[in-house]
């Protein structure tokens, strides 16, 4: 299903509202205006079945006309990170091959300083406007089901786009993946009210919002996040159901007391988050706040395969990002061995075909394959599993630290410091070390209030030394007024690393 059959059935219904301004797109506003511009996408701008159209946008209404556009007219759409540098905006995209461009009035200017020449540019409330008044409302005879293109964050390097084959499906057909596995999974239907609070050009905010409008329930999306304006949204639109990234947590866990409690949460049902891995205190806060509804995927945007867990199995297993849900969890050695129970290797996930590629990179692709099995493929992430099938994420193979031949992995050493008063946000990381190889560094996002410097360093250090081994406790803190996180909570440690070796 797709907004065309809910604007049929329940026309007036909101289908997007904006959580700050209250601005409504009802799902026939939706399914008309998305029409029309898969229309001049096809009749006046020449794109065709496979063809790419480009998003640079932050959150408003008009990312899903485009979104809904490509998705019923057998397009890519590829939503671009808007907080990206012009000429990497540019890389991304001459690297989608876009065949036409959508920008918001408040990113023109990064789109012209962008300078890639595309052959259909419009932007949103002037000349798309005029571009939609332009052709018919009458969908295209033939509405193939679309696809994104989407890049991941560049944490690790330059920003890789995931290509998966266009579904063999009409848009208004059953099968897509989102909706069919996660509609299921998380009871999305009719009466859903779903609070969107991160960028939409993410995968997950993206593909969500996305599997709201194919079983018809309300998009609540907000301009940007914020903690209490969170909390004030879902009092407002009485939402049933949301997701965040444990960053988002962790600011709400930080409001004073008097603060969270002043909001009603009890439309609640559904509290989803993924993204980045969450720490066990800040999840454990959590389900004491909410109650236990807080539910956790670990996938990627590769959707390569995919896991999941409740309250209730994670209080039986503290730490896991749940069993499989997609596909099937091999862990396996640096020569390709499967391990066993306990044993941290490399996660892969076993499906019966290949469900993706990286675009215009064929080594890369290569990669992620297991070197026996095509069909297993991995994203880079480590981790175990346990004696009954739960997976425990340790970290990102690019983060290990190597240190007098020992693994740390630093997402342990952050976590530990995830609540720690005087501590806004941290990133840990590996600098070179003739001694030992590596030796381990944090970076340090003081809480407002503490004061950076020595004797902060000292408090930290001795807050380490009492719960973790001490050849894992960081050798310096470094202090920086703000820590490169991309708005979906992934640190950019490859800036860090950068700034370190300047130094």
């Amino acid at each position: 299903m797709y907004p065309g059959t809910w604007a049929s059935r329940t026309p007036d219904k909101p289908a997007l509202v904006m959580a700050g301004s209250g601005r409504t797109l009802t799902y026939a506003q939706l399914d008309e205006r998305s029409a029309r511009l898969a229309r001049y996408l096809h009749d006046r701008a020449g794109l065709r079945v496979g063809d790419v159209v480009a998003l640079l946008s932050d959150n408003r209404p008009e990312t899903y006309e485009a979104y809904w556009a490509a998705l019923r007219s057998g397009l890519y759409i590829t939503a671009v990170n808007h907080n990206l540098a012009a000429d990497e905006v540019a890389y991304i995209l001459r690297d989608c091959g876009a065949r036409a461009l959508l920008v918001a009035p408040s990113k023109s200017d990064l789109a012209a300083r962008a300078g890639v020449g595309i052959g259909t540019s419009l932007t949103f409330e002037g000349d798309y406007e005029e571009a939609l008044a332009a052709v018919s409302a009458e969908p295209l005879p033939e509405q193939p089901h679309g696809e994104d293109l989407l890049y991941s964050s560049g944490t690790t390097g330059r920003p890789k786009g995931i290509k998966p084959p266009l579904p063999a499906i009409a848009v208004d057909e059953p099968g897509y993946v989102y909706p069919t596995v996660f509609g299921a999974l998380y009871g999305f239907g009719v009466d859903t009210v779903y609070l969107s609070p991160a960028p939409v050009y993410h995968a997950a905010p993206l593909r969500f919002g996305g599997v709201v409008h194919a079983l018809g329930g309300t998009l609540v999306m907000m301009e940007r996040f914020d903690a209490e304006d969170a909390l004030r949204a879902i009092e407002r639109y009485r939402i049933t159901t949301t997701q965040m990234v444990p960053t988002m947590f962790v600011r709400m866990l930080k409001l004073p007391p008097e603060v969270r409690s002043a909001y009603d949460v009890s439309s609640l049902r559904t509290v989803i988050h993924a993204a980045a891995p969450c720490p066990v205190d800040v999840k454990r806060a959590m389900i004491e706040w909410f109650g236990p509804i807080i539910h956790e995927y670990y996938a990627s945007t590769e959707a390569n395969g995919a896991t999941f867990i409740d309250s209730e199995a994670w209080l039986r297993k503290p730490g896991s990002v749940g069993t499989a849900l997609m596909g099937t969890i091999r862990i396996c050695g640096d020569d390709g061995a499967v391990l066993g129970p306990g044993e941290v290797g490399t996660v892969f996930f076993e499906r019966e075909q290949r469900t993706f590629s990286y675009h215009n990179d064929e080594e890369r692709t290569r990669s992620t394959q297991h070197p026996d099995h095509e069909s297993w493929t991995t994203v880079g992430d480590l981790g175990y599993l346990d004696e009954d099938g739960y997976l425990f994420l340790t970290d990102r193979k690019a983060f290990m630290i190597i240190s007098g031949g020992v693994n740390i992995y630093p997402q342990e050493i952050e976590d530990l410091f995830s609540l720690h008063p005087a501590v806004t946000d941290i990133a840990v990381i590996g600098v070179p070390d003739d001694e030992m190889g590596e030796r381990v560094v944090a970076f340090v996002q003081p809480a407002p209030g503490a004061v950076p410097g020595e004797d902060l360093a000292a408090e930290l250090t001795a807050y380490a030394r009492e719960r973790i081994a001490h050849f894992k406790v960081p050798r310096e803190f470094l202090f920086r007024e703000e820590l490169p996180r991309t708005p979906t909570g992934k640190m950019v440690k490859g800036r860090l690393r950068e700034e370190y070796a300047r130094t």
